[in-house]
């Protein structure tokens, strides 16, 4: 059943009884033609353009917990595509055209906001690094504009010019076309338009290995529930993927670590856009709530932790306080963390593996929201097709042994 205003008055009628399951939770068959193993943006997503666009609905998604209980539930929001190799611009660039229309997509209002990130320079170092991308990202037809300080300011008022500041605003730069979206949403939209296509969904049932052939084929999979065969396995599993990987003797450059974030208490809103700065190691939005939203880099640590340590909280509010000295007096409300997966260029893998009917998608790091809808769709193709889509083919495992890089690991203008 579609949302729309005639369907909302009839289901009003009637107390809201009659609204369709948005998904079953479905018991696993004895074999599909793909297992997708991770519920979250990316499986769902992957998923969803399986059976929309390549016809195949034979399709099962396995998740270790709950629908978009891993990193999906525990990122920041932020969506943008201002990085500055032109693999990644093209990649970031083409998850953006999807999230303007993806609510109308799936019919479901995934809240996409286009509110504008303002990345700031604070040395001269800063100034030079931030106009290359701004260059860079014209180049590529990505949308970017430089900013004066005063133009920074105007754009997002809370900012402190104070010239006494620790990190003085030099400028910034600025791109109109990013913003944030409702994480939980992007799931639930995902997984509400695979289901109505035939997916199944099965949730709670930890998959413990990947299974192969005499041949070196793909098998299948072992999970909790028995062994579930498959013509094709497609893993995006997060900070866990080198994990199952290795049960299908598939070495993988990853490295895992926590990424915390913490919303402080709601206000009124008074934060307008998404400002990033590189320099004191910090981003912070404004969820509808009226919570500001503030994250930074990931933990100095590996773990498999979702947690992550306190001091690197401590560090990201002081830096907030330097530059947005109005939210001194804030206070914090809680704080979470999700496992990213890190590979040594700071770039993703979506790529076919050397295990026939074994694909991969990982290594995100911190920017696996933000390309959600590209990289599933991407992947979709990759899968269905057993060929790259020409948008992922430079995203490959092979480029660390020929050294093809996408290095970045400070090219990106974010803290990793």
């Amino acid at each position: 059943m579609r949302f729309n205003a005639l369907n909302l008055l009839k289901q009003a009628m009637t107390g809201n009884k009659n609204w369709d399951e948005q998904w079953p939770d479905s018991a696993p068959k004895r074999e599909y033609d793909v297992i997708v193993i991770g519920a979250g943006g990316h499986g769902l997503g992957t998923a969803y353009y399986l059976a929309s666009q390549h016809g195949i609905t034979n399709v099962a998604v396995i998740d270790k917990g709950w629908l978009g209980g891993g990193n999906t539930g525990r990122n920041t929001t932020i969506i943008r595509s201002n990085y500055l190799y032109d693999e990644s611009a093209r990649m970031f660039d083409h998850a953006l055209d999807l999230w303007e229309d993806l609510s109308q997509e799936l019919n479901y209002n995934v809240m996409y906001s286009r509110r504008g990130c303002l990345m700031l320079a604070h040395t001269v170092h800063d100034v030079q690094s931030f106009k290359r991308h701004v260059h860079a990202n014209r180049l590529n037809g990505v949308d970017n504009q430089w900013l004066t300080p005063e133009e920074c300011k105007a754009f997002c008022p809370p900012l402190s010019l104070s010239k006494n500041a620790r990190y003085p605003v030099m400028g910034g730069a600025l791109q109109l076309r990013a913003g944030t979206a409702r994480h939980d949403a992007v799931a639930w939209g995902y997984a509400r338009g695979a289901a109505a296509r035939g997916v199944d969904i099965i949730q709670n049932c930890p998959v413990t290995a990947i299974r192969r052939n005499a041949d070196g084929s793909v098998a299948g999979v072992e999970t909790a529930k028995g062994f579930i065969g498959a013509k094709k396995v497609a893993v995006s599993a997060a900070g866990h993927t080198s994990v199952l990987m290795q049960t299908a003797d598939v070495q993988l450059p990853l490295e895992s670590y926590p990424l915390q974030a913490l919303v402080s208490e709601p206000v009124k809103p008074i934060f307008p856009c998404v400002v990033m700065s590189n320099a004191v190691h910090a981003y912070i939005s404004q969820s509808d709530k009226g919570e500001l939203v503030i994250g930074s880099g990931t933990d100095q640590y590996t773990s498999y932790s979702q947690r992550g340590g306190l001091p690197l909280i401590e560090h990201t509010v002081a830096a907030i306080t330097e530059i947005f000295p109005i939210f001194n007096r804030m206070r914090m409300l809680r704080k979470w963390g999700g496992i990213v997966d890190v590979t040594p260029d700071r770039s993703a893998i979506v790529a076919k593996t050397p295990v026939k009917g074994l694909y991969v998608n990982c290594g995100w790091g911190t920017g696996g929201f933000k390309a959600t809808p590209g990289a599933a769709h991407t992947f979709a193709w990759t899968v269905a097709k057993d060929d790259p889509h020409p948008i992922n083919a430079p995203f490959t495992i092979e480029r660390f042994r020929n050294g093809r890089l996408i290095d970045e690991a400070a090219a990106a203008a974010v803290a990793h």
